[in-house]
C-alpha cells in the first residue's frame, strides 16, 4: 500500500515538473524574442550612434545577444519535444544548451559592463576627432549622417559646445560657404542656416553631444543588462528543473 501511494506520489509531482518546464518554456522563449529584439534594435536603429563610437564593443554585444536570442528560441522548443518524449538524451541537450545560452549571455554582460566603464572616457577622447576631422569628408557619408543625427535628436551642437567646430576641417573649408556651424545645429534647419550662431538659431547645450550621447548609451546598455539578468534567472530555473526531471524520467533503453 505504502509502495502504490509512493508511486502515485512521484507520478504527481513528475506531472507538476513537466507542467512547470512547459511554462519555463514559454517565458523562455518570451525571453529569447525580447533578448533578440533588443539586440535588432540596437543594431538598425542606433546603427548611426554606433559608427561615432572608436570601439566595436557595443555592436558585438548586441550581436551576441541576437544570437543569444535566437538560440533560446530553438533551445525553447527542443525543452517541449524533451518533456512530452520524456528522453533523458532529449533533456541533457536542453540542459546543455541552456548552459551555452548562459555563457553567451555571461560573456556579453561582462564586455556591456567593461563598455559601460570606459564609455565615458572613449567618447571624450574620440568624438571630437571623429566629428572635426570625418564631417563633410569624401568617404564619409555614415560619419556625416551620424552627426547631423545626433544633433538635431538631442539637441546638441560639437562634442563639448559650439566652438569645437572652429577647428572642423569643414567649417574651416570653402564648402562651408561661411558657415560657423554645421546646419544640424540648428533649432529649425534651412539653407545655410548654420552661418549664424546666436542662441536664438543654435542648439547650445551645456556638455554638448558628449553628454547626452553618454546618458543615452548607458540608458541603453542598463536595457541589455536588465533583459541579460532576466532571461538568466529564467535559465537558472530551467537548469534546476532539467536535473529534477532527468531523475525522474526513466533511463533509455541501450
Amino acid at each position: 500500500m505504502s509502495r502504490l501511494y509512493k508511486e502515485e506520489r512521484d507520478d504527481w509531482i513528475t506531472v507538476c515538473l513537466k507542467y512547470l518546464l512547459f511554462v519555463f518554456n514559454f517565458l523562455f522563449w518570451v525571453g529569447g524574442a525580447a533578448v533578440m529584439a533588443v539586440g535588432i534594435w540596437t543594431l538598425i536603429d542606433k546603427s548611426d550612434y554606433l559608427s561615432l563610437l572608436a570601439s566595436s564593443t557595443f555592436a558585438v554585444s548586441a550581436y551576441i545577444l541576437i544570437f543569444a536570442g535566437g538560440l533560446v528560441m530553438v533551445t525553447g522548443f527542443l525543452g517541449c519535444c524533451a518533456v512530452i518524449r520524456e528522453q533523458r538524451s532529449c533533456l541533457s541537450m536542453y540542459f546543455s544548451c541552456l548552459l551555452l545560452i548562459f555563457l553567451i549571455e555571461l560573456v556579453a554582460g561582462v564586455l556591456a559592463y567593461v563598455y559601460y566603464q570606459k564609455l565615458s572616457e572613449e567618447l571624450k577622447q574620440h568624438l571630437n576627432q571623429t566629428m572635426t576631422e570625418n564631417y563633410a569628408q569624401p568617404g564619409k557619408n555614415h560619419i556625416t549622417h551620424a552627426v547631423d543625427r545626433l544633433q538635431q535628436d538631442f539637441k546638441c551642437c560639437g562634442s563639448n559646445n559650439l566652438s569645437d567646430w572652429e577647428t572642423s576641417i569643414y567649417i574651416n573649408s570653402k564648402e562651408a560657404n561661411n558657415r560657423v556651424v554645421p546646419d544640424s545645429c540648428c533649432k529649425s534647419i534651412t539653407p545655410s542656416c548654420g552661418q549664424r550662431d546666436h542662441p536664438s538659431n543654435i542648439y547650445k547645450v551645456e556638455g554638448g553631444c558628449i553628454t547626452k550621447l553618454e546618458l543615452f548609451l548607458a540608458d541603453h546598455l542598463l536595457i541589455i543588462g536588465a533583459v541579460g539578468i532576466g532571461v538568466a534567472s529564467l535559465q537558472i530555473c530551467g537548469m534546476i528543473l532539467c536535473c529534477c526531471l532527468h531523475r525522474r524520467f526513466k533511463k533509455e533503453p541501450y
